[in-house]
C-alpha cells in the first residue's frame, strides 16, 4: 500500500530528535542550529536525550513507533555510537513498527563513507542530504561548506549505503532565471532516488539575508517569476514519475517521507532534544510540548529535572481542528472533514467550501475529503484563514482522545 494510503483513523506514532549543532550557520537559515568551535559534549547530550525520552514516554501509552527522525542542525556530526545508543533506547521505550522509518539528516560537507556505514549499522535505514544547490558558486552564497562534487559523491554513498534517500534543493535563489532552474532541476531528477525535497527560498527575519534584502543587496525573484518556477517544479517532477504529495515534497508512489505524513496528517509525535516540538494525546487530551532552545540550558534543564521543556500547553477542541487544517491542506492528498469534525469538533461551512470551489482553490475528492489546487496552494493560506473562520462548532460532542 502507498504511503499514502488511507491512514486517517491513525497517522501514526512518531519520535523526534534534534541535534542543534552546526559546522557552520547557513545565512538564510532560521532553524534552532547553533555553532560551537570548541565542540561539544557528546556524552552529556546522549545522557540528557536519553533522560528525555523517558520522561516523554511516561506521558505517551506504549504504542508502535511509525519513524524517528533525527533533524536540526547536522545530526551527521553526531558519532554512529550515539544514534545506535538512541534508537536502542527509543526501542526499549516502545515497541517499533515492523517496516519502522529511521532517518537522519546530513550534510555532504560531513559525509564519510565509513561514518555512513556506522549509521546503517545503527540502525539507520533513510538518509536526508542537505544539497541545496548544484552549481558552486550558489553554493558559496548560500553558505554552504561543500560544492557539487562532494555533494555528487555523498548521493552515491548515501544511494550504495541507504535503503532509501533524498535530498534537498532551494530555488528561487537571487539571479535565478526560469532557464537556470529548469537546468539544474532536470539535472537533479536525473541522478535522484525516489523523494526529492524542492523548497523556495523565504526570507525568514532575524537572518542574516534578511538584513541583506532589507537594505536592497539580496534581491530574489519577483513573485510573477516565483509562480513560474513553481509551475517548472511541478511540471518536471510529475513528468519524471515523482509528483508533489506536499507543497515542497515530491516522491514516487509509496516514497513518501512516512515521518513527515505523521505531521502532516496530524498524529502523535514525541519531540526530544534542544528546541524540539511535539504533539502527543495525555489522558485524552491533545497537548503542544517544545523544549528549550539553548543547547548548554536544555541539558542542565534535563539534568536538572528530567526534561527541558518550557511549553506544555493543552489544545482546545478548535486549536486542534486550526493545526489540522493548516497542516492537512498542504498534502496533496488534502484532509478528511470528518476526522476534522471529530478532532476539532467543527465543520467548514458549506458556503465557504463551495464559494472556494468555483474559485478554482480547492476541490472535493469523494464525498468527505477535499484539498487545494495547484492553483490554490500558492494562496494556502488565505484559504486555511477562509475555511477557518467559516467553522460552524458542532453540538453535542462525545469526549474522548482527539
Amino acid at each position: 500500500m502507498s504511503a499514502l494510503g488511507p491512514r486517517d483513523a491513525d497517522p501514526g506514532f512518531a519520535v523526534y530528535v534534534h541535534w542543534p549543532f552546526c559546522a557552520q550557520k547557513c545565512p538564510y537559515c532560521d532553524f534552532n542550529s547553533h555553532v560551537r568551535h570548541n565542540g561539544w559534549d557528546e556524552a552529556r547530550f546522549l545522557a540528557a536525550y536519553l533522560r528525555e525520552l523517558q520522561h516523554f514516554a511516561s506521558l505517551a501509552p506504549p504504542r508502535p513507533v511509525h519513524s524517528v527522525f533525527f533533524g536540526g542542525g547536522t545530526p551527521s556530526l553526531m558519532q554512529p555510537a550515539t544514534v545506535a545508543v538512541i534508537l536502542d533506547e527509543i526501542a526499549r521505550l516502545w515497541p517499533m513498527e515492523a517496516q519502522s522509518e529511521i532517518t537522519l539528516e546530513a550534510n555532504p560537507s560531513s559525509v564519510e563513507a565509513e561514518r555512513f556505514r556506522g549509521y546503517r549499522m545503527a540502525g539507520v535505514n533513510r538518509v536526508s542530504l542537505g544539497v541545496q544547490a548544484l552549481n558552486d558558486p550558489d553554493l558559496k552564497a548560500l553558505g554552504r561548506l561543500h560544492n557539487v562534487a562532494e555533494a555528487m559523491t555523498a548521493i552515491d554513498i548515501a544511494r550504495r549505503t541507504f535503503d532509501r534517500f533524498s535530498f534537498d534543493l532551494i530555488y528561487a535563489r537571487p539571479r535565478q532565471t526560469a532557464a537556470d532552474w529548469e537546468a539544474e532541476l532536470s539535472r537533479a531528477l536525473d541522478i535522484a532516488g525516489h523523494h526529492l525535497s524542492l523548497y523556495q527560498l523565504t526570507i525568514e527575519d532575524g537572518t542574516p539575508y534578511a538584513a541583506l534584502h532589507k537594505a536592497g543587496k539580496l534581491v530574489i525573484p519577483d513573485p510573477d517569476l516565483a509562480d513560474a518556477l513553481y509551475e517548472i517544479t511541478q511540471g518536471l517532477t510529475e513528468a519524471k514519475g515523482l509528483p508533489a504529495y506536499e507543497i515542497s515534497n515530491h516522491a514516487r508512489p509509496g516514497e513518501e517521507s512516512r515521518h513527515n505524513l505523521v505531521y502532516w496528517r496530524y498524529g502523535e509525535y514525541a519531540g526530544v532534544g534542544p528546541g524540539a516540538h511535539g504533539r502527543l494525546i495525555v489522558e485524552g487530551q491533545r497537548r503542544a510540548f517544545a523544549t528549550e532552545r539553548n543547547p548548554e540550558a536544555w541539558a542542565a534543564a534535563v539534568e536538572f529535572q528530567g526534561h527541558g521543556l518550557v511549553e506544555d500547553d493543552a489544545l482546545t477542541r478548535a486549536d486542534a481542528g486550526d493545526e489540522l487544517l493548516l497542516m492537512g491542506l498542504r498534502l496533496g492528498e488534502g484532509i478528511d472533514l470528518d476526522r476534522l469534525a471529530r478532532i476539532g469538533g467543527v465543520r467548514p461551512s458549506s458556503q465557504a467550501i463551495a464559494r472556494l470551489e468555483d474559485l478554482g482553490m480547492i476541490e472535493r475528492v469523494g464525498n468527505a475529503r477535499i484539498r487545494a489546487t495547484r492553483r490554490g496552494r500558492f494562496v494556502l493560506n488565505e484559504i486555511v484563514r477562509q475555511i477557518s473562520a467559516s467553522f460552524e462548532v458542532l453540538p453535542d460532542l462525545p469526549v474522548g482522545r482527539y
